[in-house]
């Protein structure tokens, strides 16, 4: 695919000058926004294919512009903040966020966000053009339709619960989903606490990530929730 627009959203000159001369030397188009309205409108007129965002804006929180850009877009969006605490992740990956970096960081980890957003963008590209009552990845293999799953052509029987935490990590590989997130499109509600959902997770785990030597699928963000890697992806991208 070509080179997607980036639309970089950063008040603080050094940082944006850093980011976005990281996206020219690698060739990538984009286009800047220093508050949150200019955000919005950047967001609307150029329609970019993904949002790098600060979340510490002049004007707006980012994640306030984070709900209003999921109201009628769903491109993918990275957080770049100062902002550390495990809440303000959740806020902003409740909120719609996709991935979340914090300041300070290299420059070669926000490319590999990147790379992980395109691959998404490439992969809901593709998942159009096939059947998608089928979901391939890597080895992975979930039949929605006969609600089966195999690794490595072996079926591998799962328990309902077990079944619908896989179903919605693979509809939203390459994202990250908090734990209440996952707890209210399992359950309806936060009936089941988090320590429980972390057993069901493990237990799905040791039946689809049979050895250690085996590339893992589900990727754990301490205090925040879970990941399905998408294949040939660095298990160590968080």
């Amino acid at each position: 695919m070509n080179k997607p627009l980036i639309l970089v959203v950063e008040d603080d000159k050094p940082i944006r000058k850093l980011i976005t001369t990281t996206l020219e030397t690698q060739g990538y188009k984009y286009h800047t926004a220093e508050t949150g309205e200019a955000s919005i409108l950047e967001a609307v007129s150029h329609q970019p294919d993904i949002m790098i965002l600060d979340l510490g804006l002049p004007d707006m929180d980012g994640v306030d512009i984070i709900k209003k850009v999921r109201s009628w877009s769903n491109i993918p969006i990275i957080v770049v903040s100062a902002r550390s605490e495990d809440r303000d992740k959740i806020d902003a990956l409740d909120a719609g966020a996709d991935d979340y970096l914090t300041k300070p960081f290299s420059v070669e980890e926000l490319l590999a966000r990147l790379r992980v957003s395109l691959r998404r963008i490439r992969y809901d590209s593709d998942k159009l053009q096939k059947d998608a009552s089928v979901f391939t990845n890597g080895n992975l293999k979930i039949d929605y339709a006969a609600g089966c799953v195999w690794m490595e052509q072996e079926e591998i029987h799962l328990t309902p619960i077990e079944y619908k935490l896989l179903c919605l990590l693979a509809k939203n590989a390459g994202k990250v989903l908090t734990h209440n997130h996952i707890l209210k499109e399992i359950w309806g509600s936060h009936t089941y606490d988090i320590p429980a959902l972390r057993v069901f997770m493990a237990t799905l785990r040791k039946k689809i990530e049979k050895s250690p030597a085996q590339s893992k699928i589900i990727q754990t963000h301490i205090g925040v929730g879970y990941r399905m890697l998408q294949a040939g992806e660095d298990s160590k991208v968080i």
